[in-house]
């Protein structure tokens, strides 16, 4: 069971470059790294510490990115849309992600998602067309039902649509109070770490004994 942001898509910290191109910002212009610079991101911070939440802390940046280029009140699907929507899936999702769930249904390996904002950042088009998106066995996405991770009903329903039991289960998240949720419930887990997604991938594999596959992650 995968989070979405940035376990399975690329994080906006990974792409600054591609976002100021498209914006027409200067390159440098953003200066935020999250966890790759966690001390000069004292938003982020915050939001480790539990004094905002996640999408607060986006729907900040969205704000602060709007407010460069002469808009006021941005939000995520503003920002989003601004680049161009995020349509191409080659640039936005994780190469590792994709084989992985690939490799998984080749096993006959159940997959899901539990996301807490995927259609509320992406848009419904997006999340419709996902390469992988006939191929999931449960879909879970708060931005329909208002139940966030780590609500333990989030991840009760999850399980349910996977018709699995928790110990039966190995859940990636980036997030660590998710990680924590999905513990108190039962879950396997791994806190995804996105400054090292190969290491995480091969580490899935091997949970899920599917690490005799020839090696295929790249750095991206």
């Amino acid at each position: 069971m995968l989070d979405f942001g940035s376990v399975i898509s690329k994080s906006l910290f990974e792409r600054h470059r591609v976002t100021e191109d498209a914006l027409g910002l200067e390159e440098g212009t953003l200066t935020w790294r999250g966890p790759f610079d966690p001390a000069s991101d004292e938003l982020w911070m915050s939001m480790q510490r539990d004094e905002i939440t996640e999408r607060d802390y986006w729907s900040t940046r969205a704000k602060e990115i709007g407010a460069l280029l002469g808009h006021d009140n941005w939000t995520m699907p503003d920002l989003l849309n601004g680049m161009g929507g995020d349509t191409d899936y080659s640039k936005v999702l994780r190469p590792q992600a994709v084989r992985t769930i690939e490799l998984a249904k080749r096993a006959e390996l159940k997959v899901g998602i539990l996301s807490n904002e995927i259609e509320l950042f992406t848009g419904k088009a997006f999340v419709d067309n996902l390469p992988f998106r006939k191929q999931l066995d449960s879909f879970y996405d708060a931005t329909h039902s208002k139940i966030l991770k780590p609500d333990p009903r989030a991840y009760k329903t999850a399980l349910d649509e996977l018709r699995l039991e928790p110990t039966e289960v190995l859940f990636v998240d980036d997030q660590l109070r998710n990680i924590v949720g999905a513990m108190k419930c039962g879950l396997r887990t791994l806190h995804f770490d996105i400054t090292q997604p190969d290491a995480c991938y091969e580490y899935v594999l091997r949970v899920l004994n599917l690490n005799n596959q020839p090696s295929f992650f790249k750095s991206n």
